[in-house]
């Protein structure tokens, strides 16, 4: 299990990309839900007229995998962010406290993800009062 102080989750319907990091270091894990999304229902009004399924599974992979992070980012460009922070609330509340905020993010770079991450940080911590 990575030993770093943060990550940021991108994540849709395909694949959950984390990003563990600190200050001069950082690693990536990918995690795939065991069943992609192929069917889809339909869903009156939105603007592709479907969408995806939940799977439990996926985000119980997903979970764990932030088991031991003291403090995350969720960012993706559609619901699948929402969903996980749902299954967050219901399956395992301790991981509520260490998330830091969701945010809507198109597809990036690994790169991009960590310049974003490292930026969010910073202003939250700034914002935490020093003792």
């Amino acid at each position: 299990m990575p030993k770093h102080a943060h990550a940021i989750v991108w994540i849709d319907h395909h694949e959950a990309r984390i990003i563990y990091f600190s200050l001069d270091a950082s690693e990536e894990t990918v995690v795939h839900p065991d069943h992609p999304p192929r069917s889809l229902a339909s869903k009156a009004g939105s603007r592709e007229g479907r969408r995806h399924h939940e799977d439990p599974e996926f985000y119980a992979d997903v979970t764990a995998a932030l088991a031991e992070v003291p403090a995350f980012l969720v960012v993706g460009p559609a619901s699948a962010k929402t969903e996980l922070v749902k299954y967050l609330h219901r399956h395992a509340p301790r991981l509520i406290e260490h998330l830091a905020a969701v945010e809507t993010m198109d597809r990036a770079t690994d790169s991009e993800l960590l310049a974003r991450a490292r930026h969010e940080f910073k202003r939250i911590d700034d914002m935490r009062p020093r003792f």
